[in-house]
């Protein structure tokens, strides 16, 4: 998983409260068993003007042309700005990865659904909570300013806007250590990597029959 430490980016907004996961990404994307590939078929249904199916050529498919990811001012965006309750409806993982891989680092909204919000950490997406009335005050530099950039500095824990204004946001410090070193589950479990070895010689030095092997 990617660290993250500070990370500067242009701002997209979506202007909608309840995004749920189908609308990141729709249900017929999930049939893939790979962990890539996703980005292209974010907001599918938002995006694009007909209907997408997995193994389409998307470069080939009509846009949206007022969807905001579809508007010059927000291409290469890496930040997403979002409203209330953002990621609800089912437990899909395939979400923040298709958010990471369409190349957002990180959400910025004033609240999550707490499955989506816990599957982003697992997959190196920054989700950060800020008030309503700063999220509004996001959306408004945003929509009047092009190329509206912000800087989020995950050991400060601020959301940084380019008049130098600072939004603290609160994290929990063991996920917070984690974003910061690009450790997910299985980077949390080879930490221990030589430990794990020196046990499994162990084990089978007093138990061989352990390893035995029946052959059929």
């Amino acid at each position: 998983m990617e660290k993250f430490t500070v990370h500067s980016g242009i701002v997209a907004p979506l202007d909608r409260e309840n995004v749920d996961t189908d609308a990141i990404i729709p249900k017929q994307f999930m049939k893939s068993i790979q962990r890539t590939g996703f980005g292209p078929n974010l907001f599918d249904e938002w995006r694009y003007k007909d209907g997408g199916q997995p193994g389409m050529d998307n470069s080939k498919r009509p846009l949206n042309p007022d969807f905001v990811l579809n508007q010059p001012r927000y291409q290469g965006a890496s930040i997403l700005l979002a409203r209330r309750n953002f990621g609800c409806g089912s437990s899909r993982e395939h979400a923040p990865w298709a958010l990471t891989q369409y190349g957002f680092r990180a959400v910025i909204a004033p609240s999550f659904a707490d499955i989506f919000f816990n599957n982003c950490y697992k997959n190196g997406l920054l989700p950060v909570v800020l008030s309503e009335l700063q999220v509004d005050h996001l959306f408004n530099e945003t929509n009047a300013f092009n190329g509206y950039k912000l800087t989020i500095d995950l050991d400060k824990q601020a959301v940084i806007t380019p008049g130098g204004e600072a939004c603290n946001f609160d994290i929990a410090p063991f996920r917070k250590y984690c974003m910061l070193n690009g450790f997910d589950d299985i980077g949390l479990t080879l930490r221990h990597a030589e430990k794990i070895k020196a046990y499994e010689a162990e084990r089978v030095a007093k138990m061989p029959w352990l390893n035995n092997r029946v052959v059929r």
